[in-house]
Formats: structure tokens, C-alpha cells, sequence
């Protein structure tokens, strides 16, 4: 039996129309001790920039009397229209449910996709089943980059420090005793603020958008499945609609943190572009557009044809002249001089050549 030259691991090739079975001894570590890992180090990272004071913020000053930083406070995230407890099981349950509904439809459509998916074998007790092989791997990179567009915008957040429209209704800063006398005068000190500590460090974390990002980053994604993945015969504006359908929530959540004045127009416009680059970046460079070699079924795939036997030999010579024609333009359209002969005596010149008896 051949083996493979895949390094620890052996390709069985099996009989025509039977999925081919490829033995693996580094799927399992590999998942374990790197990809879990990695995981897991997203994870907490994500968890302290957004729910402990790990990394103080920047204290970035503010001009007196700034109009642009003086919007009334709208009340904390709880009280938006969009909050988090709408706003982040949206953002992760509509991917999931999208993405496994595609998975299973194509299996459910396509039967021949499964036997041109590997199944990886883990010695002789674990089979891992392509289907799921390849919902792990679409989910899985889906939630990485979740977090690491956390990471990202509170990263970003915690080192420019960039001040909300309301900051200066939360700050409430002492213009007198800072020598406020015009509204060009800079105010740098870190204790200019006499509000709760609390909101004015939630105040200082305006650039980049982290809902926008997170918003734009599930969009995009999901919208990037449906079009690569998802195929839709007989009509041409169901795949364009549910596109639409899902990104305009992201456009709508961005439109929302500037009317509440949660956000400048430039804090949703950088966390849009962070979230769709992330996603982006992880489709096209990771997931190779969501496919393989191996993956997806070729819905135009025709079988070969085979050379017709009963081809006129005339009509071949023919055929076969004219395509020298095409490789030689000089030749000439008339046929060679020939001579026919008729009877065993005469001959009769042919298409413009006489013949000397």
C-alpha cells in the first residue's frame, strides 16, 4: 500500500466514490497544546482589557470648554438602545446559527462533498468526520478573532485614551480653579476631573469603537461566508439580500453610538475598519476563503467526453487542413493541383492544371 509524504501522518487512498482516509498522529497534540492555548491566552487577555483595570488608560488632556467633549452624559451602557445584552449575543449566536445552517445544507444538497473531504484518523480510536472537522475549523477561527478584536480595540483604546462626546459632563472639571479664561487654553493635569473615577476612566475610551468593531467584525465575516460558500440557483437576489440583512445591523449600531453620543463619527469609522480588516485578514489568509482542495463539490464539473470513433475521415482531413491554415496564414485556400483520372487512357486536368500526355 503507498504511503504518503505528509510528515507523521499516512493517506490511505480508498476505492472511487469512498471519502479518503488520512492517519494523523499530530492533530490531537497540536489541537491540545497550541490551538487551545493560543485560545485560551485570547481569552484572558480580552477578559482584562475589558473587564479590569490591568492596564490603566491614558490620560489625555482637553481644551476648555470644548464643545465637541461637552454632550450630555446618555447613562451607561445598560441604558443604550442597543446594549450588550443584545448587542454581543447578536453579534455571536447570528454567525453561528448562519454558518451551521450553510454547513449542513451543503451536506444535505451536495452528498458528494463528503467523499471528497478527508477523514483524519488518530490511531486506531479517534475518527474525525469532515463535516465537523470543518464547522471546528470555521467556528473556531470565528471566536479567535472575536477576541483578538477585543484585544485589538482596547488596546488602542488604553493607549491614546481618546475622550467620548460626554466626557466633559462626567469629568466635570473645575474651570476656575484650573484658570479657564478661553476656550483655546489646554488642560493637562490628570486631577482636572472631580466626577466618579469610574465613568471618566469608561469616558477615556472612545478611539476606536469597540461595539463598531465588534459589530463590523461579525458582519463581515458571516456576510464573506454566505457569499463564498453559500450557492443559490434560479435567483440572483437572495444571496445580495441576506447580505444586506446582515450588515445592516452593523451599520445601524454605528449610526446609534454617534446619535447617542456614546462615540465620534471617527471613533465608528476606525472600529468598522478594524473589525473588517480582522475578518478579512482571517478569511482570505487562514481559511482560503472558506475552502480546500479537497472541500467543496464542482456544481459544473462535466465528465470528460470521449473521442468520437465515428468521425468521417474526409471531414478529419479537412478539419486537420484548416487548422494549418490558422498556424500558417500563407497557405493557400486552393486545393493542391491533383489529376483525376477517368479511364485507363485519359486523363482529365483538375482544378486548373493540364497534363502533358
Amino acid at each position: 500500500m503507498p504511503t504518503g509524504t505528509v510528515v507523521a501522518s499516512r493517506t490511505f487512498p480508498m476505492a472511487p466514490g469512498e471519502p479518503e482516509i488520512k492517519s494523523s498522529t499530530s492533530i490531537i497534540p497540536c489541537f491540545l497544546f497550541v490551538e487551545l492555548v493560543l485560545m485560551a491566552g485570547t481569552v484572558i487577555l480580552s477578559y482584562h482589557f475589558e473587564y479590569t483595570d490591568t492596564f490603566p488608560v491614558h490620560s489625555q488632556g482637553f481644551f476648555c470648554y470644548d464643545s465637541s467633549l461637552s454632550k450630555p452624559y446618555p447613562g451607561p451602557e445598560s441604558a443604550s438602545r442597543a446594549p450588550p445584552r443584545l448587542l454581543y449575543p447578536l453579534i455571536t449566536v447570528l454567525p453561528i446559527l448562519t454558518i451551521l445552517i450553510g454547513e449542513v445544507s451543503s451536506v444535505l444538497i451536495h452528498p458528494q462533498w463528503r467523499n471528497k473531504e478527508r477523514v483524519i484518523t488518530c490511531g486506531d480510536c479517534c475518527f474525525f468526520n469532515p463535516l465537523l472537522r470543518r464547522v471546528v475549523r470555521i467556528l473556531g477561527l470565528f471566536s479567535f478573532g472575536l477576541f483578538c478584536t477585543v484585544i485589538f480595540a482596547g488596546a488602542v483604546q488604553t493607549v491614546t485614551g481618546n475622550q467620548t462626546p460626554h466626557f466633559l459632563s462626567v469629568c466635570r472639571p473645575n474651570y476656575t480653579a484650573l484658570g479657564c479664561v478661553s476656550h483655546i487654553q489646554y488642560v493637562s493635569s490628570v486631577y482636572a476631573c472631580t466626577g466618579d473615577p469610574d465613568l471618566v476612566t469608561e469616558a477615556r475610551k472612545a478611539f476606536p469603537s469597540k461595539p463598531a468593531a465588534l459589530g463590523a467584525y461579525a458582519a463581515v465575516y458571516t456576510t464573506m461566508y454566505v457569499t463564498l460558500v453559500l450557492r443559490v440557483k434560479g435567483s440572483r437576489l437572495v444571496k445580495p439580500s441576506l447580505c444586506l440583512a446582515l450588515l445592516s445591523p452593523s451599520w445601524l449600531l454605528c449610526l446609534l453610538r454617534v446619535a447617542e453620543y456614546r462615540n465620534h463619527w471617527r471613533d465608528v469609522l476606525a472600529g468598522t475598519i478594524t473589525g473588517s480588516a480582522i475578518a478579512v485578514f482571517l478569511v482570505t489568509c487562514v481559511l482560503n476563503n472558506f475552502g480546500s482542495s479537497d472541500s467543496r463539490p464542482e456544481e459544473d464539473e462535466l465528465p470528460l467526453q470521449e473521442p468520437d470513433e465515428t468521425i468521417d475521415p474526409v471531414l478529419h482531413h479537412i478539419s486537420t487542413y484548416e487548422k494549418g491554415l490558422k498556424l500558417h496564414p500563407q497557405m493557400s485556400l486552393d486545393p493542391p493541383p491533383c489529376l483525376v483520372p477517368v479511364t485507363p487512357d485519359v486523363l482529365i486536368p483538375s482544378n486548373c492544371m493540364t497534363s502533358q500526355v
